[in-house]
């Protein structure tokens, strides 16, 4: 079980002090603690059950119930490769071994330097930009996008941002 600094353990005492008394709060802590630390240890899942006398195991529950809560550290860039039906029939799988190339992540996980997370996802609703691919968030239709995209990971990789290279 991994330790969390004092600096995350305040954070998380300090999410849960200001939540605790509303209702339904233990999704809102996670978003918090997820959005702060980046994702949910077990150790933060543990104070929320001591504080809302709660068995643990039903937070651990909410958390991986909900594909948005993540039990393991992402990397600096997370990158989701869309394998919904429309993405995945226009070259998603592709992409995503390109990408697993590139980085040294592999699928679901993180690379070795913590650099980058290449998550494997469902339809993210951009059907008609077809295959998709987002990085921190931007989404990239890869149809038109790809050289883009092999930029900005070269970019990551190098340590540099790309507004650097503009």
């Amino acid at each position: 079980m991994e330790k969390l600094n004092k600096k995350a353990m305040d954070f998380v005492e300090d999410v849960i002090y200001r939540h605790k008394d509303e209702m339904g709060p233990v999704k809102l802590m996670l978003h918090e603690i997820q959005h702060e630390l980046g994702y949910i240890p077990f150790k933060a899942m543990q104070m929320m059950s001591d504080a809302l006398d709660i068995p643990v195991s039903q937070i651990y529950g909410v958390v991986t119930f909900y594909a948005q809560f993540t039990t393991e550290p992402k990397g600096e860039h997370v990158i989701g490769v869309c394998l919904g039906t429309a993405c995945y029939v226009n070259g998603s799988q592709t992409i995503l071994d390109l990408l697993v190339e590139m980085t040294g992540a592999p699928v679901n996980g993180t690379s070795e330097d913590g650099v980058f997370s290449i998550d494997a996802t469902r339809c993210v609703g951009a059907c008609g930009l077809a295959p998709v691919v987002s990085v921190d968030g931007v989404v990239f239709g890869c149809s038109k996008q790809l050289d883009e995209l092999k930029y900005l990971v070269l970019s990551y990789k190098k340590g540099e941002t790309p507004e650097a290279q503009a």
